[in-house]
């Protein structure tokens, strides 16, 4: 790899010191002790932790395409291409051009959009067309489906808010756009920094609320107000699949990589990642035999 890209990761075992006037930067030396081998360490642990995001996310995403082609399709086949099927401000117009080029870009490899392009003048309904279109297309479709459209989807994926948890304009303001539509751009953010060979562990993404989501069975340890730290979209990932694919040992090979290298790091803390000290007794990561990754120990 070249020297700027792990440069990323030794960056945060540079001293901090202040320049005199208050201002706190990294200098260009080293905590007294770092090696090169727990700096390849924490490396390895964000490919590692990138892979097991792609798949987590993978995994969401197809039951993401199933529920929206279900809720969507029980009105119209081609309830997508209405314009009345979406909330007021959503831009159906770009995002229609946008499945346009999707299904240019697919017909030249799929024999499924070839067909009904051959058969039914090129009619795609939404159950095929959930299949081409990107994670991004599916964010912003849930975005500007109407509420109700929205909440059924949600549930479908295991998403139940309890607004009676909720202050009145809190759960007013939920029923008029689930909370979900945020977090799923979140999630995109997330898929796209893995798809790029992104650094992970302790970037910072979009602030996403998390006042409705902390009412769901599962979620109540997400940071009050807001999250914006990997924490939040791992423990989202693992809550979308207890219900898109149950009994799936993704959460343990999360917590066996944490437990099991990163926890081992010098001057590393889970904090870094916006993990809370008790997060271990939350049902979604708890787990009384940690799956076990290969440990590699700083020298």
């Amino acid at each position: 790899m070249n020297y700027y890209r792990l440069s990323g990761y030794w960056h945060t075992y540079r001293v901090l010191e202040s320049d005199g006037s208050g201002v706190v930067r990294r200098a260009e030396r080293f905590i007294e002790g770092t090696s090169f081998t727990a700096i390849e360490t924490l490396y390895e642990f964000d490919r590692k932790l990138r892979t097991l995001v792609h798949d987590g996310i993978e995994r969401v995403e197809v039951a993401l395409r199933s529920h929206l082609s279900y809720v969507l399709g029980a009105s119209s086949p081609i309830a997508h291409t209405d314009r009345s099927h979406f909330r007021d401000g959503f831009d159906h117009e770009t995002w229609m051009k946008n499945v346009t080029s999707r299904i240019d870009r697919a017909a030249r490899r799929s024999p499924v959009i070839a067909h009904h392009r051959e058969k039914y003048g090129g009619v795609i309904p939404i159950w095929v067309l959930v299949d081409v279109l990107d994670f991004s297309d599916l964010s912003m479709l849930f975005d500007g489906m109407r509420a109700a459209e929205q909440f059924a989807v949600a549930e479908r994926l295991g998403i139940i808010i309890d607004p009676s948890r909720l202050k009145p304009n809190q759960a007013a303001k939920t029923k008029k756009n689930h909370p979900l539509a945020r977090w799923l751009e979140q999630l995109t953010v997330l898929r796209n920094i893995g798809a790029h060979h992104g650094r992970m562990w302790n970037r910072t993404l979009i602030p996403t609320s998390t006042t409705a989501l902390r009412t769901v069975e599962g979620l109540q340890l997400l940071p009050r107000g807001q999250s914006e730290q990997l924490f939040g979209g791992l423990t989202l990932i693992a809550k979308l699949l207890g219900t898109a694919s149950p009994g799936s040992p993704w959460a343990h090979k999360v917590r066996g990589e944490i437990e099991h290298v990163y926890s081992e790091l010098p001057d590393r803390s889970e904090r870094e990642m916006g993990f809370p000290e008790d997060w271990r007794a939350m049902k979604l990561w708890s787990n009384d035999k940690p799956a076990t990754a290969p440990s590699r120990r700083p020298q």
